[in-house]
């Protein structure tokens, strides 16, 4: 069961190196933080950054919820197990699905950059994890090479950033001409 611990923005590694140390591999599969791939600009040329996808989440992947609750009240700094008032709950399939879709598997635990183009106002996703998943997209900024996603998780809407980057865009009118150029091309031969 994947299960979710939230801390201080800012500590998450060192709640997860915490965890991984104090905690046996019998009790505790994995811990990971899930990262997104960027491009910022800086002495003039494009660079790809990392950074935390869910800023104050831990992930924790584990059979038995009781010990592992028990092993995590050595861990220092740790707000609290996500769950439903006093009763923690582990993400649902849905939620793990979508989360290893995004993450590619979470193997590398980087969500990387996707490619995509705007099209009669529509974002289209050409390549990277957001393929296919253009609903989710609330807001894009092609000048920051970023795009916020908005998803059901921890029992509530969350928003996170992932790099999206607008290689053209294409109105109305230029699609029109284009396809209009086009059928002409063909109409002569």
């Amino acid at each position: 069961m994947w299960y979710v611990i939230q801390v201080r923005t800012g500590t998450e590694e060192n709640i997860r190196c915490q965890c991984q140390r104090l905690i046996s591999n019998d009790i505790l599969e994995r811990c990971f933080i899930p990262y997104y791939q960027q491009k910022k600009r800086f002495q003039g040329e494009w660079h790809i950054q990392e950074e935390i996808l869910f800023p104050g989440y831990v992930f924790l992947i584990a059979q038995d919820l009781e010990m592992l609750a028990e092993n995590l009240k050595r861990v220092v700094g740790l707000t609290r197990l996500i769950g439903t008032g006093d009763e923690i709950v582990p993400l649902s399939e849905a939620e793990i699905t979508f989360l290893t879709k995004l993450g590619g598997g979470f193997d590398e635990n980087i969500v990387k950059m996707s490619t995509g183009i705007i099209e009669n106002d529509q974002i289209k996703v050409l390549s990277g994890p957001l393929k296919d998943m253009e609903g989710y997209i609330k807001k894009i900024d092609r000048h920051k090479r970023k795009a916020w996603i908005s998803i059901e998780m921890f029992g509530r809407s969350i928003d996170a950033e992932i790099g999206l980057e607008i290689i053209s865009k294409v109105t109305k009118e230029e699609s029109t001409n284009e396809k209009e150029e086009h059928s002409n091309e063909n109409v002569g031969t």
